[in-house]
C-alpha cells in the first residue's frame, strides 16, 4: 500500500450491507409494472450497478421503462429502503485505522450522491471521508467509471498512480481500469472471485 494516498471506497456490498433495501425496492418497482417475484434472491443482482441499465439487462425493459422503474424505485428506497442497510463488521475499525494512518478516504458509488450522503450520515461514515462521490439524478454521471472520474477531478488529484479504487463487483474493477486506477476487489460482497478478476482486479 505504500504507493496509494487516496482510496476509493464502493458502498453498497463494501462499506454495508444494502441488499435488504435494495431489493424490497427493486421489488415494488417491479410490482407497478404487474411483475410478481416468486425468488427475492434473484434480485440481489440489482446490488452494485446502475439501476436503469440493470432493469434492462434482468428484465428485458426498454430505457423509457427502465427509467420509470428507477422512479417507482426511489419512492419506496428514499425513506425506507436507504435504511434498510447495515455496516459490515469491522468496517468502521477499518475505516479508523486508515485514516489515522494519513490515507484520504472516499466514497466512489453509483447510488445517487444525495442517498450516499445520507446513508454515510445515518451510520457514523462521513466522518472518516473526505469526499462522497455518487450518481446524480439527470443520469449525466451514472457509471462507476463516470462518478471515479467526477471524484478525481473534484479532489483535483493529478497523480492516478496514487488513487486505489475497493469494491465488491465488476464495475469496481472495469470503473478503476477505464480510469487509469489500480483496484482492490473484495470477496465478502455481492460479486465472485471469478467476476472480479475477469474485470481485471489488480487485487483479491
Amino acid at each position: 500500500m505504500a504507493n496509494y494516498k487516496y482510496l476509493f471506497f464502493d458502498l453498497d456490498g463494501t462499506l454495508t450491507d444494502s441488499v435488504e433495501g435494495i431489493t424490497n425496492s427493486v421489488e415494488y418497482a417491479l410490482g407497478k409494472f404487474g411483475i410478481i417475484v416468486d425468488d427475492k434472491a434473484e434480485l440481489k443482482r440489482f446490488v452494485g450497478p446502475p439501476l436503469v441499465p440493470a432493469f434492462m439487462e434482468f428484465y428485458g425493459f426498454d430505457e423509457p421503462d427502465a427509467k420509470k422503474a428507477v422512479e417507482y424505485y426511489r419512492e419506496r428506497f428514499k425513506d425506507i429502503g436507504i435504511f434498510e442497510n447495515r455496516v459490515y463488521d469491522g468496517i468502521k475499525e477499518l475505516l479508523e485505522g486508515l485514516k489515522n494512518k494519513g490515507y484520504t478516504l472516499v466514497i466512489a458509488t453509483s447510488k445517487p450522491e444525495v442517498f450516499a450522503k445520507r446513508i454515510a450520515d445515518h451510520f457514523d461514515l462521513a466522518k472518516f471521508f473526505t469526499y462522497i462521490a455518487g450518481a446524480t439524478f439527470d443520469g449525466k454521471i451514472s457509471t462507476k467509471t463516470e462518478v471515479i472520474e467526477y471524484a478525481i477531478k473534484a479532489l483535483g488529484l493529478k497523480d492516478r498512480s496514487e488513487i486505489i479504487m475497493i469494491g465488491d463487483r465488476h464495475h469496481d474493477a472495469e470503473g478503476a481500469k477505464e480510469t487509469g486506477l489500480d483496484s482492490i476487489g473484495v470477496l465478502y460482497g455481492y460479486g465472485s472471485r471469478e467476476e472480479l478478476c475477469s474485470a481485471g482486479a489488480t487485487y483479491i
